[in-house]
Formats: structure tokens, sequence, C-alpha cells
């Protein structure tokens, strides 16, 4: 099922019908354990309403109520090369960041620098070198239990972190920088390791770049990133955590005001922006 956050309230898809459920805090909806099970069981009791499938196609909202917003790095094998070639200082620590048994997590955005289907995405002012990363994206609710996926932009400037990686924060976090959406995909179980990750960036609608990886080419397990997470901190609305992006574009490529970015992952939908400065 899919769960979409709209201007006009929450609707459910779920088996090619349409559902509003009365909850309208979408923090107090989602932020369940067992959540498609709850679900399945509360849509039974309301009626399918297919006018509802042009408020998901025209007033869609970015999925987040009052959630922060995770990421992990270096959890494929390109990105680790990639980190390493840009560094300008410390390469030795991206690659033994892939090796080590703690992962790599650090804060991305509050839901107010967050932003959704069809918004801006925001590349830094003071910034050379952007790129998107495209990225799974799971919804964690505050009992720690995977109970979601979504899809992730991690919009960074690679040549701040690779001057320094004290500068990450700078790189990774600021207004804008963090796109999820367009639903909430709460599946029955988890979500199918073969699932394909694809990125697409046009301009004036010309491909300049696409490319693709599977879940499964990722180094950590979901729940192993989870599980560092939660250690010592606590998400009382729940917690959205980006799983890190093997798709990395040419040294040469850099994002530009004006180009599309499209993300797309099997079972979720496809995530669309545009780029703002």
């Amino acid at each position: 099922m899919k769960i979409y956050r709209t201007k006009k309230g929450i609707i459910v898809e779920h088996k090619n019908k349409f559902y509003r459920v009365p909850e309208t805090d979408w923090d107090v909806f989602t932020n369940r354990t067992g959540l498609y099970d709850l679900i399945a069981d509360e849509l039974r009791k309301l009626d399918n309403d297919p006018a509802l499938v042009t408020i998901v196609k025209n007033d869609l909202l970015s999925p987040i109520g009052r959630q922060e917003v995770w990421a992990s790095g270096v959890t494929y094998m390109r990105t680790r090369q990639a980190r390493m070639d840009d560094a300008k200082l410390g390469s030795a620590i991206y690659a033994s960041v892939y090796e080590a048994k703690r992962p790599e997590l650090f804060f991305k955005a509050t839901a107010y620098r967050t932003v959704g289907p069809g918004d801006k995405i925001r590349i830094r002012k003071d910034s050379k070198w952007n790129v998107p990363e495209p990225e799974l994206t799971l919804f964690i609710c505050s009992e720690g239990t995977i109970e979601g996926y979504t899809v992730g932009n991690d919009v960074s400037s690679r040549d701040i972190e690779g001057e320094n990686p004290l500068y990450l924060a700078q790189a990774k976090s600021y207004d804008a920088s963090a796109a999820i959406g367009p639903c909430l995909y709460v599946p029955k179980d988890s979500i199918d390791p073969d699932a394909m990750i694809q990125l697409e960036i046009l301009n004036n609608d010309e491909n300049i770049f696409s490319g693709e990886i599977s879940i499964n080419r990722m180094k950590r397990k979901h729940t192993e990133l989870v599980e560092y997470l939660m250690k010592e901190t606590s998400f009382i609305y729940g917690v959205y955590l980006m799983t890190g992006t093997g798709i990395v574009p040419p040294d040469q490529f850099s994002l530009r005001e004006g180009d599309e970015i499209r993300i797309s992952i099997e079972g979720i939908g496809t995530l669309v922006n545009t780029v703002a400065v």
C-alpha cells in the first residue's frame, strides 16, 4: 500500500483502490508498529473513492510531518571510491568507513528543510560541484522498526565535502537540500532486495545523465543501519533514514539551475524535483 500526504488530507492507495482516512495528523497515523496490518484493518471500514486519484496527482505534499531526516554514507562500493577520489584530506577515512563495523550516519534535514514531489531542490551558491544522490529511504517508527519506504534525494556539494571531511554538514545540510516522496510505501513484507533505483537528469527535456543500481548492491543491511541510528537517540515521531547511493555522475558533471531530477524505485514510484539556487 501507498500512503499519500496531500493538501486535502491523508489518502491511502491499496490494491488499486483509494481511501481518505479520518486521521488528519500524519505522525499519529504513520508512527505505529505493524503499520501495514493496522491500516489494512482500518480500510475495511472505509469506502473506495476513485475521485481521490485526482488529488494524488495534483496536490501531493512531502510525506513527512515532524520527523527528522538522517542519512547513511559510503554504503556502496561506488560511493566509497568517489569519496576517496574527492578527498583532499583524509581519503583513508572513507575507505575505513566502508569496512568498519560502525556505519557512517549523519543528520540531513529537519522537516521544514525537506521538500516533496514537484518542489524545487536547492544547490548551494558557494559550491561549484553539486550532485543528486538517489537513495532508498527507510521510515522507522519511534519503536525502532522499519514500517515503510520512500524515495530520497540527498543533494550534496562534493567540492565542499572533498575539501575537508569536517565540512560534511555544510555539504549536506542546508535549506531544501533533501527531497522525499512521492509517497510512503508500506508493504506487507520488506521491500524487494532486487528492486532497482533509477536516476535521470534532464535539462530542457534532454537527458544529460542516467544511471541505475539494485538495492541489493548495498554493503550494509537496513536493520544494521537502524540498529546504530537508534543507539542512544530517540525519535518521538519516527525518523527517515536515507541509505546511501550507488549512482555517482562523472566528475565533470554538476547540477545547474533548471535541471529536472527524476528518481524512481520499483514499488514506490518516481520523485521529481527541479533544481534552484
